[in-house]
């Protein structure tokens, strides 16, 4: 029979055999890139602490709401951004941008369950967070690497948010430079931001012989341990344990080597855990990765985007960082062929008040607000739905949390009622909701 240390030695002396093969590298790579750009994949560019829509994608001019930013031409004609977002502007042909966002959760904790699960916070079923369920419904079980990968994130707000619910632990996420406590900077002032996933390399002085030994130990204290503990939770132990083990031994593991790219693409990008977080979401989209997504907000350094007072010191700090990191990651995806299989999807758990309060800040607004969908899927270059002079409410094209996720999964090729199978066997909604047919391509 079979075993896995077996199969981990045959693997082992395979790769070596291949590696000293000048053109397997070169092959393996192509094989790689054309297998990325026949799947699906999706970017979510999260922004913790919920942005001002006034301040960045729906400025609101010659208003008392407007503040301080100006807006500035795109590249698409009509449609305007914040001067902060210069570079992002020169990609609005991509971009489309949906101003009539209205949900009904103003609470952190649950506006950030309600826009990354597509379901209300509440009953005794745990619903997978948008990755999971991505990860689910267009990743392939025969890769070494996750389907999800999660970068910069901020749980403490909602844990739940994050995990895989009632799909089990072979759909989470692999945290990559996640921070549970808000206020600490990732930006690496004096070089890079370091995202690097925890004990991924095996420690110095550890021979391959000697590293067998361990993992054939390892496994049969494993296999005694399953034979006697056959519930979930011993199930989902023995998951992420044999996902580590078969990360560690596979090249895909090279994703997370930035050090690999050129300095002047990671300079483009921006020094800060987001730039190069987004750098990092290219290299696993090439490497056939579902579903990653890139925290913006309360790991940055300061309150991020739950911008209370002084406000607009605050957005113009994060909209550099953003503008940077997504604006890069865009002409880099299209560089290399894969936009049009990538579907980016920009937003937070909610939008603040086009009011500025008497903190010269903006307080949380869910109804009226902003999301951006670019890439694979969307027909950029427009703004849908639109606001009140006032910013106050919306009077044109009207969406609901269900409407963009429901988007969403119709624009990375899900099927319009798209469902997942609960515990008990049930059909259970993605998201529930219309598709947005004007802004799918």
């Amino acid at each position: 029979m079979s075993t896995r240390r077996h199969f981990l030695q045959t693997t082992a002396l395979g790769g070596a055999g291949l590696g000293s093969c000048g053109w397997f590298p070169a092959f393996a790579a192509q094989t790689v890139a054309a297998a990325a750009k026949r799947s699906r994949h999706c970017i979510l560019l999260w922004m913790s602490g919920g942005p001002a829509q006034t301040d960045t994608f729906d400025l609101k001019p010659g208003h008392a709401n407007g503040g301080e930013f100006q807006e500035i031409a795109t590249k698409s004609p009509g449609l305007r951004f914040s001067e902060h977002l210069p570079k992002l502007a020169l990609h609005a042909d991509q971009l489309a941008v949906l101003r009539g966002l209205s949900t009904g959760e103003g609470d952190h904790g649950r506006g950030t369950y309600l826009m990354r699960t597509g379901h209300t916070p509440m009953g005794p079923l745990p619903y997978p967070s948008l990755g999971s369920a991505f990860a689910h419904e267009l990743g392939s079980t025969d890769r070494a690497m996750p389907g999800y990968v999660s970068i910069g994130a901020f749980r403490a707000l909602s844990p739940e948010a994050f995990g895989a619910g009632f799909l089990g632990s072979r759909y989470s996420p692999l945290f990559v430079g996640a921070s549970d406590m808000p206020g600490i900077t990732q930006n690496g002032a004096q070089g890079f931001a370091e995202l690097r996933v925890q004990s991924l390399d095996r420690i110095d002085g550890i021979s391959d012989a000697r590293m067998q030994r361990r993992l054939a130990l390892w496994q049969g204290l494993q296999n005694d341990f399953l034979s006697g503990n056959r519930g979930p939770a011993a199930r989902a132990h023995h998951t992420v344990y044999e996902g580590a083990l078969q990360l560690m031994n596979s090249q895909d593991a090279e994703a997370f080597r930035l050090e690999d790219e050129p300095v002047t693409l990671r300079e483009s990008y921006g020094r800060s855990a987001f730039g190069q977080g987004c750098l990092l979401a290219r290299r696993l989209v090439e490497r056939g990765v579902s579903f990653v997504e890139v925290s913006l907000g309360t790991s940055s350094g300061g309150v991020g985007w739950d911008t209370h007072a002084d406000g607009f010191t605050a957005i113009k700090s994060l909209s550099a960082e953003l503008d940077a990191g997504w604006s890069t990651l865009m002409g880099d995806l299209k560089d290399r062929g894969l936009l049009e299989s990538t579907t980016i999807i920009w937003m937070g758990e909610f939008g603040r008040t086009p009011r500025i309060n008497t903190s010269a800040g903006r307080d949380h607004f869910p109804e009226a607000w902003s999301a951006v969908l670019a890439g694979g899927g969307i027909a950029g270059g427009q703004a849908y739905g639109r606001t009140s002079a006032d910013g106050q409410s919306v009077v044109d094209g009207l969406v609901s949390e269900g409407d963009l996720l429901m988007t969403l999964c119709r624009a990375v090729g899900l099927p319009a009622h798209a469902t997942l199978q609960g515990n008990d066997g049930r059909p259970i909604p993605i998201a529930e909701g219309t598709p947005i047919q004007a802004i799918l391509s």
